[in-house]
């Protein structure tokens, strides 16, 4: 498949598919994280799936899980292939969307793909989202995806790592509390444990269901 690179010229859509947070306005990095600039990106699904020329490797950190124990995200998952999103339970939109699309898109996989997968869902908003609150809410979209939970300094910490920024929850304008994250999907080889592709919030059902089979191998959908 043909594929397009991303330029320079292309510093505020990358920024903004990285940094743009629930409920957010601009798509700003509040917290100073820096954007991919340089990426490559499949011609068919320019916004859904991006191909990083620069990989992100694995954030060496350690959490706790739905069921309050320690959770090394790096060893726990070493050698799986891994999807990786930071948001928050009482996301009004964007997050119960992303994790229900690949909720579809994994239970169409065979078992035993999706017995390797892992999906791994780190919240932004770690003074509501509990254990117990994580469980719960994961419970409605996949079972066996992965909650984790910690220090909202540690949590930003690995989140910069991968490009994603997050801010500390804040009241809108109307009062509610709302955690402005990034809308990236990371996905990460079984291979090396880094991740080369990201997926956008445009990223829809089908594009996952296309790509988890080719992700899963340790493999970069659209390239040859």
């Amino acid at each position: 498949m043909r594929k397009t690179t991303v330029r320079m010229a292309a510093l505020t859509s990358a920024a903004a598919l990285l940094l743009a947070g629930c409920g957010s306005e601009g798509g700003e990095a509040a917290d100073g994280a820096e954007p991919v600039v340089s990426t490559s990106a499949t011609a068919k699904s320019a916004r859904a799936a991006t191909v990083l020329d620069q990989p992100f490797a694995k954030p060496d950190v350690t959490l706790t899980d739905t069921r309050g124990e320690k959770y090394h995200l790096a060893e726990e998952t070493k050698k799986r292939p891994t999807l990786l999103y930071f948001g928050y339970t009482h996301c009004p939109d964007v997050c119960p969307l992303t994790m229900s699309n690949i909720a579809i898109a994994k239970s169409r996989l065979p078992q035993a793909d999706q017995d390797r997968l892992r999906v791994v869902f780190i919240t932004s908003d770690p003074e509501r989202d509990t254990p117990e609150r994580l469980r719960k809410w994961l419970r409605g979209q996949d079972p066996d995806f992965v909650g984790l939970t910690g220090s909202f300094d540690t949590i930003q910490k690995a989140a910069r790592s991968v490009g994603v920024g997050i801010v500390e929850p804040a009241k809108d304008k109307k009062g509610n509390v709302v955690s402005a994250h990034g809308k990236s999907v990371l996905a990460f080889s079984p291979k090396d444990g880094k991740a080369h592709v990201i997926y956008g919030e445009e990223a829809t059902v089908k594009d996952y269901t296309r790509d988890l089979p080719t992700l899963i191998k340790g493999k970069t959908p659209g390239t040859s």
